[in-house]
């Protein structure tokens, strides 16, 4: 493991002072070891879809979201000369849980420093929006020194508190975005309306904007390895549950596996980029699985 490479561990990278620090070892970290950068030269590729209608030229047609939704899309294609990015991170409550190591809301501030400090390089404009229940801080889109250190220090400084309402934020983001822009949200989306989350995802295409979902998730929310009597503690309610792991292992893991795979396929089916973050895996396989989605859809 060279030295660039050790820093990228979670744990490590948990000690470093700094989140522009860690943004800047984390992005020359993972671009080290690329043979080169899929946004070398060029910002992001904006891409629109929009439903197809007698007339339009069928070379446009979006055959992978055809073959998730059944209806046919154009792809519609802009010269990105201005790039607007908001990053909005979850910091509700639930995002304080850690098995081990980082927080899911520590690890969401470093995957959102090192996206602004990528965006930054590329010229392009950075937004940050943090959210539990209601809006906690809006800093609009430039690209300027004092104003990506206005971003570190507002992640760096904000702490879990509040209920989730990732719903609510949704269409608030909607609204409040007028211009047609990248929107990257990083939370752990556990929303009791998961119907409603979908509908307020959807509400942003139909805006126009381009979607990234990083859902962001504890290790041991992904595998549930409790084994013996546990008592289970609500972050965001005043309960908890004594119970032996074991017994609800597979239900567990059942539902669990049935509610990404929800939020991956509705994403897919509306051309919205989906990346589950473990938080036990180092920062660059985020990146790696960002960078990589972004390439793949530029190359489509």
């Amino acid at each position: 493991m060279d030295d660039s490479q050790k820093y990228l561990d979670p744990k490590t990278l948990n000690k470093i002072a700094g989140l522009e620090l860690k943004a800047r070892l984390i992005v020359e970290g993972f671009v080290a070891g690329q043979h080169r950068s899929p946004y070398k030269g060029s910002s992001v590729e904006f891409r629109e879809h929009r439903e197809y209608v007698p007339g339009d030229d069928v070379r446009f047609l979006d055959w992978k979201v055809y073959g998730k939704s059944d209806r046919f899309y154009i792809k519609e294609y802009e010269e990105e000369t201005n790039l607007k990015a908001y990053i909005v991170v979850d910091t509700s409550k639930s995002m304080a849980f850690a098995s081990d190591g980082m927080s899911k809301l520590e690890y969401a501030k470093c995957v959102a420093a090192s996206l602004t400090h990528l965006i930054g390089q590329q010229q392009d404009a950075a937004a940050l929006v943090l959210w539990d229940n209601e809006l906690k801080k809006f800093l609009p889109p430039k690209n300027n020194p004092v104003h990506l250190r206005d971003i570190y220090r507002s992640l760096d400084e904000i702490e879990p508190a509040g209920t989730t309402d990732v719903v609510r934020l949704f269409h608030d983001v909607a609204e409040r975005v007028r211009q047609r822009s990248m929107i990257i949200f990083i939370s752990d989306l556990f929303d009791d309306d998961q119907r409603g989350l979908m509908k307020g995802l959807m509400h942003l295409r139909h805006k126009g904007h381009d979607v990234v979902v990083f859902q962001t998730l504890d290790h041991a929310e992904i595998t549930f390895p409790f084994d013996g009597m546990t008592r289970f503690e609500g972050l965001e309610v005043e309960s908890h549950l004594l119970a032996d792991p074991r017994a609800l292992r597979e239900a567990y893991l059942e539902e669990f596996q049935s509610f990404t795979t929800e939020i991956e396929s509705g994403c897919a089916a509306s051309g919205m980029d989906y990346v589950l973050l473990d938080t036990s895996k180092p920062l660059d396989v985020a990146l790696a699985g960002y960078l990589a989605a972004r390439s793949g859809s530029r190359r489509n």
